[in-house]
């Protein structure tokens, strides 16, 4: 299962993968590898996707060390395992620990090191996407792994009132307790999602709901005004239920595609050393989904 293709010798051989469940739809491996091609690299990325090949949770550490054993330069790490994945790792960078999760790790000398790029990724295209849009309070849904790195990143934007809710309120209130005392602002556990709905400017999903997996929406969509902006992390679908039925309610909308897509290019700079081209990233990623 990660075995990689063999290569000229004259070209730098990078294997990497990415550990999750429900991954199939990933554009990640089209994005590495076609910028490592553009960039002269033998470059391959595998999915080891725990649902496919049938792995319980509790066999992680022994498939990072498959990969750091069979060579890998590193893995990402998505759903379910952004958080789980910590004390499996020999160092953590400054912000990943920061934020509590690992969406990268890259393997060097045997030790293998945390980061974490989902937050640049998320805020990268927050601002290209969105823009100026009113941020006076938001409503965050989920604070996992994707949800703790979008929580940091919306504060670094400059988010007044952070309230986050998630199906685990004890995960919720722990992660509003980190982020106030890294930033001032008013960061809350909320125990009901409408009532947070009509006082925000804006509303980020950062759960899995709405994968192909994991259908529907985080809330329900009929509590959403015209004046208000609606995101997602989720990208496969290309647009989830949230972003179809907010974009019908008048809400400007940012799909989960172009954080996908920025956290790939950090991440491909951590894996190969070399910083790679976003926009032809970006058009790979548009291509390959038909956008």
């Amino acid at each position: 299962m990660l075995r990689h293709d063999a290569s000229s010798p004259a070209q730098k051989r990078i294997a990497v993968g990415l550990l999750g469940r429900g991954i199939t739809e990933s554009l990640s491996p089209v994005m590495h590898e076609q910028e490592g091609r553009r960039l002269g690299l033998a470059y391959t990325y595998h999915l080891i996707d725990f649902d496919q090949l049938g792995l319980a949770d509790a066999q992680l550490p022994a498939v990072l060390d498959a990969a750091r054993r069979l060579g890998f330069a590193g893995c990402n790490v998505t759903y379910p395992f952004k958080q789980t994945v910590l004390p499996l790792l020999t160092v953590l960078s400054p912000e990943a620990a920061g934020i509590g999760a690992v969406n990268s790790v890259v393997f060097t000398n045997g030790r293998s090191t945390g980061h974490n790029t989902d937050c640049w990724g998320f805020a990268e295209s927050f601002r290209l996407g969105l823009g100026a849009v009113p941020m006076s309070r938001v409503l965050q849904i989920g604070s996992g792994g994707a949800g703790a790195a979008v929580a940091v990143a919306l504060l670094q934007l400059g988010v007044g009132a952070l309230d986050v809710f998630d199906t685990e309120p004890e995960r919720a209130r722990q992660l509003a307790e980190r982020l106030r005392g890294r930033f001032a602002v008013d960061v809350n556990a909320v125990d009901e999602p409408s009532a947070a709905v009509s006082s925000a400017s804006g509303v980020v999903n950062a759960t899995p709901v709405g994968m192909d997996k994991y259908p529907g929406t985080p809330i329900d969509p009929a509590l959403l005004e015209a004046r208000q902006w609606v995101a997602d992390v989720v990208y496969f679908p290309r647009e989830t239920a949230l972003i179809q039925q907010a974009r019908a309610r008048g809400c400007r909308v940012l799909p989960g595609g172009g954080m996908a897509v920025y956290q790939a290019v950090r991440a491909f700079e951590l894996f190969s050393g070399i910083r790679p081209d976003g926009a032809a990233m970006t058009a790979t990623f548009r291509h390959a989904a038909g956008v």
